[in-house]
């Protein structure tokens, strides 16, 4: 069975509520619960914080025992090398996710301290890029 987990930054607390003709009307604990009944070959965690420094933490936590990260670090995407450097000192690979395409919004979002030490990226694909990442591990 492989044993991955769902990180997600700020705001994302927020889906099902938040901006839903961006992000759904989909809260992240239904679609984790269809998720988890779709995959039952995979051990699914999920976490959340709104700060930058407890991500880092999970992510040294998790990142060498772990098959497989599933990272959407939200707008830190955008402005934190510490998140960068934490996915370069870990061994777990992270496969980095974004609801919508980021690249079609403001261009601040259109870089990535994450990329460049990801597995892979995906984006655009609504909460399916979640399942995207998990396929990508299976």
């Amino acid at each position: 069975m492989k044993k991955l987990i769902i990180i997600n930054g700020p705001n994302l607390n927020l889906l099902g509520k938040r901006e839903p003709a961006i992000y759904g009307s989909l809260t992240f604990t239904e679609f984790l619960e269809e998720i988890k009944d779709k995959y039952p070959k995979a051990q699914i965690d999920y976490f959340q914080s709104n700060i930058e420094g407890v991500l880092i933490d999970k992510l040294h936590e998790v990142g060498f025992s772990f098959d497989g990260i599933i990272l959407n670090a939200g707008a830190y995407t955008h402005t934190s090398i510490g998140i960068g450097d934490a996915i370069k000192g870990i061994e777990t690979p992270v496969v980095e996710v974004h609801i919508s395409n980021t690249f079609g919004r403001e261009e601040f979002r259109h870089q990535s301290f994450i990329s460049p030490n990801a597995k892979g990226v995906i984006l655009g694909f609504g909460l399916q890029s979640y399942e995207l990442a998990i396929q990508s591990f299976l």
